[in-house]
């Protein structure tokens, strides 16, 4: 998938989505092996940028995330839409799709 390039310095997300500043993948292997950028994987841990107001429940009123701005997530490898900002890649997904929070 492609990723989506923006060009603002604030991105709020909507409803229950999670905005997740992705970290590096690994330069090399275990042994020392250097990885050419073909063959490393996608990483699967960020840290939490913006958070939506949550899901809307009844009336105007809304349910809080679990996840909070700071937060070092886990969550599915293909989940989400990838986003470069700046130079920074991203990833914008749903609550559902975060699978733990690390510590």
């Amino acid at each position: 998938m492609a990723a989506v390039s923006l060009s603002v310095s604030t991105v709020k997300p909507l409803g229950d989505r999670v905005f997740v500043k992705v970290s590096a993948s690994e330069e090399k292997t275990a042994g020392g092996i250097l990885l050419p950028d073909t063959a490393k994987e996608k990483p699967q841990v960020g840290e939490v940028s913006a958070v939506g107001p949550g899901k809307r429940g009844e009336g105007d009123s809304y349910q809080g995330l679990e996840v909070k701005v700071g937060d070092q997530v886990l969550y599915s490898k293909y989940a989400g839409t990838d986003i470069k900002l700046g130079n920074e890649d991203y990833v914008l997904l749903s609550e559902k799709d975060i699978l733990a929070i690390v510590g």
